[in-house]
């Protein structure tokens, strides 16, 4: 039986997990917003707004070292509490404490990324249920109607879809012998985000074998023919 993620409101899953390999960034969009996602070499998983407060450089195109992020631009760092440590251009000067960058929650759970506000006073999302990343998939369509393709067609190809549960951000459906989670979440008014994985045991032979029925459900939903794109 799987566990409950909780009461999700306000959070949002932005990544699978295994994507963010240790001592790694990436960037996504969230309502418009841009955020970097990193963890420090220690495994943390970290989510800040995506720009140097010193020239505007998306933090995800720099570097992390320990436990801190360097802008690519100038090479400034920024430690886990998103406070700058260190500029090479002064290295004895003592950081002003007012150069920081923006931060938000980031918590781990049903092997995804979920992130939120720092303000946001709901609990986290706390599923731990094992899954196996699938892909993530970014579909030129708004999040409901993605939603309401996922819901109603699955992974075209792979049969009748059944026990639907909506959980916050995330749905989870079978088809066939395979149970799908999948997190979702509005890049803009016209784009969202698709993180999908399988739930229990599944080879990477069976995992890969599902890639081509993403790419499927993609096209679906950006153009209502569920063909390869």
């Amino acid at each position: 039986m799987p566990q409950t993620l909780n009461d999700t409101a306000g959070w949002a899953p932005l990544a699978l997990a295994s994507d963010i390999m240790t001592a790694t960034s990436a960037g996504t969009v969230w309502n418009g917003d841009e955020i970097v996602i990193w963890r420090d070499s220690a495994g943390r998983v970290h989510a800040w707004e995506d720009r140097c407060p010193h020239r505007g450089m998306k933090l995800s195109f720099g570097f992390v070292r320990g436990d801190r992020i360097a802008c690519l631009y100038h090479g400034w760092e920024y430690d886990s509490a998103a406070a700058c440590r260190y500029i090479p251009a002064h290295p004895e000067l003592d950081v002003p404490a007012t150069i920081r960058v923006a931060r938000y929650k980031a918590v781990e759970a049903l092997g995804m990324i979920w992130v939120a506000p720092l303000d946001q006073p709901g609990p986290a999302p706390v599923d731990q249920t094992q899954v196996n990343a699938l892909r993530s998939l970014q579909v030129d369509a708004p999040l409901a109607r993605l939603t309401q393709v996922f819901v109603t067609h699955g992974l075209p190809g792979l049969g009748l879809v059944r026990d639907v549960v909506a959980d916050g951000a995330v749905i989870r459906l079978t088809q066939g012998a395979v149970r799908l989670v999948a997190g979702l979440h509005p890049v803009d008014d016209a784009t969202s985000m698709l993180h999908i994985a399988v739930e229990g045991a599944c080879t990477q032979q069976a995992l890969a074998a599902l890639v081509p029925a993403t790419a499927a459900l993609r096209r679906l939903a950006e153009t209502g023919v569920a063909g390869a794109a």
